[in-house]
Parts: C-alpha cells; structure tokens; sequence
C-alpha cells in the first residue's frame, strides 16, 4: 500500500481548527508540530546550555504544521481536492489572519501528479439502479440500459466513486421526477446536479465556494448534453453572500442536495428550510458516522423529518422531509 505525506500550514492558534476541519473530512490521525513548542523549550530550558547556534536553532524552528497521510489510490484526489477546500473555506472564516496561511504541501507527488495519476485507478461504475459513471477518457465497453453520466473532474470534488456521492445518487433516484427543480449546495464538479438532469429534473441550480466549480461543472453538463439553459451554476457562500441568496430564493425548490460534511449540513439548515417548497426533500451527505447525532440533534430543532437514512464505508446520507 503506497501512502501520501500531506502537511497542511497553520499556527499554533489554528492547530485545533485545522484537526476538527480533518476530522469532518473523516482524517483523525495526524501528526503536529508547533513552532511554539519548539520556542518554550529554548526558553523553558537555557539554564541547561550557555550557547545554542543560531543556525542550528533556525534551522529546527519551523513552521507549524499538522502532517496526515492519505492512501495513493482511486479516492486520492477527491480527498486532496476536498481537503483544499476545505483550507479555503477555513481561511475565509479565518479574519484576523490567526490561523497562518492554510496551504498544504504533499511529499512523494505533486500537484500537477495527483491531478492526473489518480485516473488509472478510475473506471466505468454504476451507481444506484439507473446510473453508470463513466471517466471520459475511457470508452464505454459494449452497450448499457442505464443512463450514462460522463464525467471528467479535472481539480475538484467529484467523480462518484466516493461514498457520500453513490449515496446521494441512490437517494435522488428515488426523488426526481419530470416536474423537480433542484438545487445542489456544494456542486464541486456537478455530478448531483447534472445527473439529477439526466434522470430527468425539469431544472437545476447549482453553487460551491470554490469559482473554479462554475467552468468544471458546466463543461460536465455540456459533456453530458444537458440543455444548459436548464442548468445554472453560481459560486459563492449561501449562509453570508445575501446577494447569491436573493438571486435563489426568487423560487422554492422541490429537491435540495447537500454533499459536504457535517458542520456545514448544520449551518446550511436554515437557508435550506427558506428555499425548499412545503413537502420537499433535502437530501445530505458527507457526514461521518460520528458526527451523526450532531446533525441528527440540529434537524430535530429545525423541525426536520429523517424519512431514511443509509451508510457506507463510515459515512451517512440521510433524505429527510421539510413542512
């Protein structure tokens, strides 16, 4: 089994930042080292020495950091993209500039790497009862009755091998109907929402926080042949840009889809109570088992109904029904 050495840069304010944002990622085992720890040692023990060398103590003072390793297989992308989001959602909460530059190096392969070698371990695979995904570069083998979602990603979150996204995909198999319109919280590269158009939905909407999303997930739909005048794709914070929330609450939506992790499903509740229609369905993913009760706890006082829940590889989605 080959690993990947990823350090994440933060100081010792953000340590505890950035180990809660892994552990929503599903990450726990990390390694950290404090510059400040380093610094009380000089100080808590020069009565043990009369000379350190500059250099020497330059050269073992650096930059705090929190060090994790991810497996170099098919879900290493998915897991780099979405650690790098996660960064950059953590850094724009991050005001005073406290929590140091939160940007992450990997050791062993690079970015221009882990953006390309990734693709061999990804092959045709069908999700649910309907849909079968399948990488662009590689052609389909033989014929299929199912609906075929081509997909090329390229540097963000989404090929539909993760769990979080075959969960959410066999729950929207049971939602869309000729009539839905749909909104995707979180769209990474589109695949909820442009397979939701596949399966049928009258219209989607989709947003992330990350810009590069809007071009990734509208060449998936031009990939697909989606009417792309059916198809409208934003970027954005939906729980603070209030202009992104007025321009999609003009409509109420029959179906909300929400792939992230479990604080964010909290914080997005009450925009997705505005926007969904009476009786719709809210459909979240992207929650470890731990973190259940948290989100469990959160719908329940926002009046939320769990109609079914479904796990797989220590992850939760749950469709739930909003009145």
């Amino acid at each position: 089994m080959e690993w990947i050495k990823v350090t994440i840069f933060t100081s010792s304010a953000g340590i505890d930042f950035v180990c809660d944002m892994l552990s929503e990622l599903g990450i726990t085992g990390v390694e950290i080292e404090d510059e400040q720890d380093f610094t009380q040692f000089l100080e808590q023990n020069h009565k043990y020495w009369d000379y350190v060398d500059d250099e020497l103590m330059q050269q073992k003072k650096k930059e705090t950091c929190v060090k994790i390793y991810l497996e170099n297989n098919d879900t290493l992308t998915e897991n780099l993209v979405a650690l790098k989001s996660a960064l950059t959602s953590l850094a724009k909460n991050d005001t005073t500039g406290e929590w140091g530059r939160l940007e992450f190096d990997t050791e062993g392969i690079n970015e221009e790497d882990w953006a390309n070698n990734w693709k061999k371990y990804f092959h045709p695979i069908e999700v649910g009862s309907k849909i079968l995904i399948q990488p662009e570069w590689e052609p389909l083998d033989g014929s299929t009755e199912r609906i075929v979602f081509t997909v090329n990603p390229g540097m963000t979150f989404g090929t539909g091998t993760h769990h979080t996204t075959k969960l959410c995909i066999e729950e929207l198999e049971k939602y869309i109907t000729p009539s839905t319109e749909l909104l995707d919280i979180g769209c990474g590269s589109g695949i909820l929402s442009v397979i939701s158009l596949l399966l049928g939905a009258k219209e989607a909407w989709a947003l992330d926080i990350d810009p590069a999303c809007e071009h990734v997930a509208f060449e998936n739909a031009t990939l697909n042949g989606v009417d792309t005048s059916k198809y409208h794709i934003y970027s954005g914070d939906i729980t603070s840009d209030k202009a992104l929330f007025d321009t999609l609450s003009v409509r109420k939506y029959d179906v909300i889809v929400a792939n992230i992790v479990a604080d964010v499903i909290i914080a997005i509740l009450p925009v997705v109570r505005k926007l969904i229609k009476d009786g719709g369905i809210f459909v979240c993913s992207g929650i470890i088992e731990e973190r259940l009760p948290d989100v469990l706890e959160a719908m329940e006082s926002k009046s939320i109904t769990v109609c079914h829940k479904s796990m797989a590889g220590g992850w939760v989605a749950m469709s739930c029904l909003i009145q």
